[in-house]
């Protein structure tokens, strides 16, 4: 039994796929694997009929009999054409020979109770005929010929229903068989294209959104290459610019230095002349410990990149710290250092780069501030965040200085007593405040002073 149906089963497929070729359109195939079975069907009934009637008592007509072997003949040319790739014909030729012996039979005066085949054909040239004209040609023709040959012609020779009730009720039985399987087969061969189709449909719903998901990534990526080919661009620039700090202005005052050590050791010079040559000294090495100090802070935030350590944070506190670290450079210049706040104000932020931010700020206020001049430190919380800010009575700015600081070029200029500069200190506040989710504003007009300040997170 087993076997049986192993061998039924692969039959069935051979015959569903005759004519079928890799790279067809797959709703023409599964129309044409309904259209070779249905032609088996034909050929098996055009075998079967023919030998159950030769054990029939009856004298059918030798044109009934022509008639009953018509559908082997037909079928297998049918299939033949559609394993030889004719499909077109082959289809015009099933509906041309079927719907014509078909009426022959009741053209010869003979009612043999197949006219439902005429209904069959008209069926099935709708679902199988490719080309509009041929389905309305193989429709018209079908019933054409049955309202010719049954509905117009009543009067036959010979009826089949009185000669053999029983055979004329298999045959009305096997066209409604035809018709139903028919139907049947298409609906289902529809059914699984359209799942088909739905679940390639899917498929590329699926695929185009991670193909949209990639292009996101590879966008996103994009985007990171460029924001770091413009960091590393920009560190490139400022390495330069270090570098030429270095060459430049840290020789300036260790040359001094080393004259001043040299001449004491070659020429013998009196220690009251060296302490005339000291403060000069003193002053380049202010400048270069400013220099280093900024310069180290710079590197280790290139270097520890993640190694920020926000936390709570009492601004008052620090710049009470700031004040008491730059009291002798204000005190040296005679200027004034007032905080103006009234209670603790907390930020959250990194110690070290905001305690950076407010001395860099606090010694260039002391810088160009002239003697008698005051500078006031303090802080005025707001929602989210604290503005801080250094504001003193010195020389101001013109235009053309705050455009410089505002595009973080790189730049020195001198104070109110010759002080030197090191250009590096505006230029780590804005990149230790941005870390710290922090920006800075500068206002400045020549000859009123100047307002450096800056916000940072607050802790409401």
């Amino acid at each position: 039994m087993k076997e049986f149906i192993q061998f039924f089963s692969s039959l069935f497929l051979k015959i569903r796929s005759i004519g079928v070729v890799p790279g067809m359109d797959e709703y023409e195939k599964r129309k044409l694997s309904v259209f070779n079975v249905l032609n088996a069907m034909g050929m098996l009934n055009g075998i079967i009929i023919p030998i159950a009637g030769l054990f029939n008592d009856d004298q059918l007509p030798a044109l009934a009999w022509v008639v009953a072997c018509s559908p082997a003949i037909i079928s297998c040319i049918v299939l033949l054409g559609n394993h030889l790739r004719h499909y077109e014909m082959a289809r015009v030729y099933y509906f041309i020979f079927y719907p014509v012996m078909t009426s022959l039979v009741y053209a010869a005066s003979l009612d043999l109770g197949i006219e439902l085949f005429f209904v069959f054909y008209a069926v099935l040239a709708v679902f199988l005929m490719k080309k509009t004209v041929n389905v309305i040609l193989a429709l018209a023709l079908s019933m054409s010929l049955y309202f010719i040959v049954f509905v117009m012609t009543q009067q036959y020779e010979y009826k089949l229903v009185t000669a053999n009730y029983g055979f004329y009720v298999f045959n009305q039985a096997l066209a409604i068989i035809f018709i139903f399987v028919s139907l049947y087969m298409f609906k289902k061969e529809n059914n699984g294209y359209q799942f088909r189709l739905l679940r390639r449909n899917s498929e590329l719903e699926e695929s185009k959104q991670a193909i949209e998901l990639q292009k996101r990534e590879i966008e996103f990526k994009a985007r990171q290459l460029e924001k770091q080919t413009a960091e590393l661009k920009e560190l490139d620039n400022l390495k330069n610019k270090l570098f030429s700090v270095i060459a430049h202005d840290l020789k300036t005052p260790m040359y001094a230095l080393r004259n001043m050590f040299r001449n004491a050791q070659k020429y013998d010079i009196p220690g009251n002349e060296i302490k005339l040559m000291i403060p000069d000294v003193v002053t380049d090495l202010n400048y270069t410990t400013g220099l280093m100090e900024n310069l180290l802070q710079w590197a280790k935030s290139q270097m520890q990149a993640d190694a920020m350590k926000p936390q709570m944070l009492d601004v008052s506190q620090l710049i009470k710290e700031v004040m008491q670290l730059l009291r002798l450079q204000a005190d040296s210049k005679k200027v004034y250092l007032e905080m103006k706040i009234e209670s603790p104000v907390y930020i959250y932020a990194d110690k070290d780069m905001v305690n950076l931010v407010l001395r860099n700020l606090l010694s260039n206020a002391i810088k160009f501030t002239p003697e008698e001049g005051h500078i006031y430190i303090g802080a005025n919380p707001a929602d989210s965040f604290v503005e801080v800010f250094v504001e003193d009575t010195g020389t101001g700015m013109n235009e053309e200085t705050l455009q410089k600081i505002n595009a973080n070029n790189y730049f020195t200029s001198k104070g109110t007593a010759n002080e030197a500069g090191t250009g590096l200190g505006l230029m780590l506040c804005k990149e230790f405040l941005a870390k710290n989710g922090g920006k800075m504003f500068v206002e400045s007009e020549p000859g009123k002073g100047s307002v450096f300040s800056f916000t940072l997170p607050g802790m409401n």
